[in-house]
């Protein structure tokens, strides 16, 4: 019983761990996206 509630909480901890690092992925490449953006705009011919 223990060895399961053990092992719960590790596998808990690893799936936050990853939705964290998802959720930065995701922010990192936004701000990619956002960037390559403003870059075409002020290449633009007005």
């Amino acid at each position: 019983m223990r060895t399961l509630i053990i092992l719960a909480a590790l596998g808990a901890s690893l799936c936050l761990s990853a939705c964290n690092t998802i959720s930065g992925a995701g922010k990192d490449v936004s701000s990619a996206g956002h960037a390559v953006t403003d870059t075409a705009n002020d290449a633009k011919p007005h």
